[in-house]
C-alpha cells in the first residue's frame, strides 16, 4: 500500500513555483508525499513526402528541462525535509500527461497559468483542461504563496458534481480546523420577463429549505465544524469571487447544471479560475480507494 501523492505541474515560471510552494505545505499537513511532473511537450511536423518525418527537441533542450525539474526538487527537499519529493519529466502535452497522472494522485496542483501564451484566456490552457478531466480533486492556486488563515467556502447547486465538492470541502474544514461556508444562489429573472407571481422572498425561502435539507446529514457526520449557510440572489460565480477574498480555499464542482457537461469546465468553474482571490479547487471525482501505483 502506498500514499498517494500530492502532483504538482511545474515548468519553472512563477505561477508554478506558488503551486509548488502551496503543495509542499498542503503535503507537510497531510504527510503526503510530493510528485513534481515537468510535461516536456515536443511537436511534430509532417513533411509533405515523408509523413513519418518530425521534429523532435534535441537532446540538450530535454537534458536542461530534466535538469531543471530535479533541481527544484532537491530545493524543495531542502526546505521541507519532513516531506517527501520526486522530480519527474514526462513526455507529451501537459493536460495530457497531468490527467493521466492523477489516476494515482490524491490532488492536482497547478499554477493560474504557465510559460504558454494567453494561457489564462483559453479554453484549452492547462489548468482549465486538467480541471475538467482529472481523477482527483485540483487545486489551481491564485495570489501570493502567503498563509491564508480564512475559511473555506463552497458553492452547492444540487448537481452531483456540486455534492462531490461540498464532501471535500468539509473534509478539508475538518482537518484544517476552519469553518466551512457553503453558498447557493439563485438567478432572478431579467426585469422584462418578470411574471406577476413573482414573489423573491418566497422563492429564497424555498432555496434555503433545500439547502438545510442538503447540510443536515453533513451537519450530523460532521458535528465538530461549523457551518454557515447562505443563499443569495446573484450570480453564481460573482458571489463566489467576492466570498474568495476572505478565505483560504474556495471549493466547486467541475461543472453545475447546464449542457455539454461532458466537455467544457463549468462557467461558474472557469470564472472562479481566472478571478478568485485565493486557491480554487474544482473536484471532479475522488480517487478511488485503491492504492497509488509504485511508479506514480
Amino acid at each position: 500500500m502506498t500514499t498517494r501523492p500530492i502532483l504538482v505541474g511545474y515548468d519553472g515560471s512563477p505561477q508554478s513555483q506558488t503551486a509548488l510552494t502551496w503543495a509542499l505545505d498542503e503535503a507537510a499537513r497531510t504527510h503526503a508525499p510530493v510528485l513534481l511532473a515537468y510535461a516536456f511537450e515536443w511537436f511534430a511536423v509532417a513533411a509533405p513526402i515523408a509523413p513519418e518525418v518530425a521534429n523532435w527537441p534535441d537532446a540538450t533542450a530535454r537534458r536542461d528541462a530534466e535538469a531543471m525539474v530535479h533541481v527544484a526538487a532537491a530545493e524543495a527537499a531542502e526546505a521541507h525535509p519532513d516531506v517527501t519529493i520526486t522530480g519527474v519529466l514526462v513526455d507529451g502535452p501537459a493536460a495530457v500527461t497531468l490527467t493521466e497522472k492523477s489516476r494515482q494522485a490524491s490532488l492536482v496542483v497547478l499554477g493560474n497559468r504557465g510559460h504558454g501564451g494567453f494561457a489564462d484566456l483559453l479554453v484549452g490552457s492547462t489548468s482549465v483542461a486538467v480541471s475538467a478531466h482529472a481523477h482527483c480533486p485540483v487545486v489551481v492556486v491564485r495570489g501570493e504563496p502567503t498563509e491564508r488563515r480564512g475559511h473555506i467556502v463552497v458553492g452547492v447547486d444540487g448537481s452531483p458534481c456540486s455534492l462531490l465538492a461540498l464532501g471535500y470541502a468539509i473534509e478539508q474544514a475538518t482537518e484544517r480546523d476552519v469553518h466551512l461556508h457553503v453558498i447557493r444562489t439563485w438567478t432572478p429573472p431579467p426585469p422584462q420577463y418578470t411574471p406577476l407571481t413573482y414573489d423573491p422572498a418566497k422563492i429564497s425561502a424555498a432555496e434555503r429549505d433545500a439547502l438545510d435539507d442538503l447540510l443536515r446529514n453533513w451537519r450530523d457526520k460532521y458535528p465538530q465544524v461549523q457551518v454557515t449557510a447562505e443563499v443569495v440572489a446573484d450570480s453564481p460565480s460573482r458571489v463566489l469571487v467576492n466570498a474568495s477574498r476572505n478565505a483560504q480555499l474556495v471549493v466547486v464542482g467541475s461543472r453545475g447544471r447546464g449542457g455539454f457537461r461532458g466537455l467544457l469546465l463549468g462557467s461558474v468553474s472557469q470564472q472562479l479560475l481566472h478571478h478568485s482571490h485565493c486557491p480554487v479547487a474544482v473536484v471532479r471525482e475522488m480517487p478511488t480507494a485503491t492504492a497509488a501505483s509504485d511508479d506514480a
